[in-house]
């Protein structure tokens, strides 16, 4: 036997991974309508998304001021996100 039978393939266990993040990592787009938990120190609690990437750009829907934070602390942070929900309706049949 070679040791070559006795190792899984590496490629599964990266798409087990990848599927993990998606399950944690929120689906944002450009310009969404976030709710956060706690309220910016302006009295808001909503924000814009004004970046993708590593990191996730918001600005804050009441005063402007923008911050940068990480997927995972804007995973821990986010309530709802509020473009979301409408994309997400059903269409009115009327």
């Amino acid at each position: 036997d070679s040791p070559q039978h006795t190792h899984h393939d590496p490629s599964s266990e990266r798409s087990d991974a990848r599927r993990y993040n998606l399950c944690m990592l929120p689906d944002l787009q450009m310009n969404d309508h976030l709710r956060l938990r706690k309220p910016h120190p302006c009295g808001s609690y909503e924000w814009k998304v004004v970046r993708l990437g590593a990191d996730i750009g918001l600005a804050c829907m009441g005063c402007q001021h923008r911050v940068l934070l990480t997927r995972r602390e804007l995973m821990k942070r986010m309530k709802s996100n509020l473009s979301q929900q409408e994309r997400e309706k059903p269409i009115d049949p009327k």
